[in-house]
């Protein structure tokens, strides 16, 4: 991937931000090109809602863009995810960039998660989550050797990844580009969740929504992102890892708690809608993507 499109389909941002990821990846020999609305505000939207998904269709109808590097998160996607058009590119980021991840998997395109501008632009150029955003952009293969965690479940599968934000992902179910049995059914997925700011009770609702709907069945792996300021409640009488445990717990597939993936950042880059390869070991967790 050679040529990279900005925009802001969310959220505002600081153009500083974008600004200084643009230098960088200018710097390693990237093309870089921005939507014309990419460092608008409007709201607490970087445009209106007709305007960003201008920037996002002409992005992704535009020969000369190879992948699309989304600016921020924040919250603007589910206003006009049902007008996306077709996605036969990469799109880069995470949060509610994860509403682009599930469209995408709907064609069959990998979508990259990862940081996006604000990380490109501040965090050292020798940190691991911007090394590994950079090599994944040049084509390099993702390999990951973490830490054991006591909640993890062992085993080794070779699946498609999906997933996200799970709060983002419990706000498209019931719709056409929610996780639908049926579809994860005939793929077996590894499921990748991660969150912020939700209450301990929240992720209880979204858990139990994720079981009567059928999607924990069809899974063959579940990865534990990052929980983000999601405090345990006493009142459950188990933290918020336990309960999302506790949901996968039927169930006989490897269970990855930890995984540096989320709204930190030591947010390591991972391919979503591509297949992954993941092993729990009593000691250690591997993970790999060509």
């Amino acid at each position: 991937m050679k040529s990279i499109r900005i925009i802001s389909p969310s959220g505002a941002i600081d153009p500083e931000y974008i600004k200084g990821a643009t230098e960088r990846l200018l710097s390693l020999g990237f093309a870089v090109t921005e939507g014309r609305h990419s460092r608008g505000t409007y709201g607490r939207f970087a445009a209106t809602d007709a305007e960003r998904l201008q920037d996002l269709n002409e992005a992704l109808a535009d020969p000369t863009v190879d992948a699309i590097l989304c600016a921020r998160g924040g919250y603007g996607l589910q206003r006009i995810i049902d007008r996306v058009d077709e996605i036969r590119k990469p799109i880069i980021g995470f949060s509610d960039i994860t509403e682009l991840h599930q469209l995408a998997a709907i064609y069959g395109c990998p979508t990259l998660h990862s940081i996006m501008c604000k990380h490109l632009a501040t965090l050292p150029t020798d940190s691991d989550p911007f090394l590994r955003t950079i090599e994944v952009l040049q084509g390099k293969p993702l390999r990951y050797d973490l830490p054991a965690h006591r909640l993890n479940r062992c085993g080794e599968v070779t699946a498609p990844l999906i997933g996200g934000n799970l709060s983002v992902l419990y706000g498209l179910q019931g719709t056409p580009f929610g996780l639908q049995p049926s579809a994860l059914s005939l793929q077996k997925p590894i499921l990748l969740i991660e969150d912020i700011g939700e209450r301990h009770y929240h992720i209880d609702r979204m858990m139990n929504n994720l079981r009567m709907s059928g999607v924990l069945a069809q899974l063959s792996g579940l990865i534990v992102g990052k929980f983000t300021d999601c405090e345990d409640d006493p009142l459950m009488g188990e933290t918020v890892y336990e309960t999302i445990a506790r949901y996968a717990a039927g169930y006989d597939y490897p269970v990855v708690f930890g995984f540096p993936v989320g709204h930190e950042e030591y947010n390591l880059p991972v391919w979503l809608n591509k297949t992954a390869t993941l092993i729990v070991a009593p000691d250690h967790v591997q993970f790999r993507q060509i």
